[in-house]
């Protein structure tokens, strides 16, 4: 399919959807070829890297100085402000 980008712009999602099924869409400028819209295909699911994760809590712990507090104390604390 070929398209120009005036319209393009008008049916972007239809043009996106078509591309997706496996057409090509080329989009002109002028009557001259600058863009050429294709699907996808089929992506790979990485496999996440979690040794980021286990660093971070590693050195939370190593450079923590104050103990934690749950998200209950933490509001509790914000509302004794209020009325002092």
């Amino acid at each position: 399919m070929i398209m120009n980008l005036r319209t393009s712009k008008a049916k972007l999602s239809m043009l996106v959807e078509r591309a997706a099924a496996g057409e090509e869409v080329v989009i002109t400028v002028r009557g001259k070829p600058r863009a050429k819209l294709t699907g996808m295909g089929q992506m790979p699911h990485p496999i996440p890297d979690r040794r980021w994760a286990e660093e971070l809590r590693v050195l939370q712990k190593k450079y923590s100085r104050l103990p934690r507090k749950g998200s209950r104390s933490v509001l509790d604390d914000l509302r004794e402000d209020r009325f002092e």
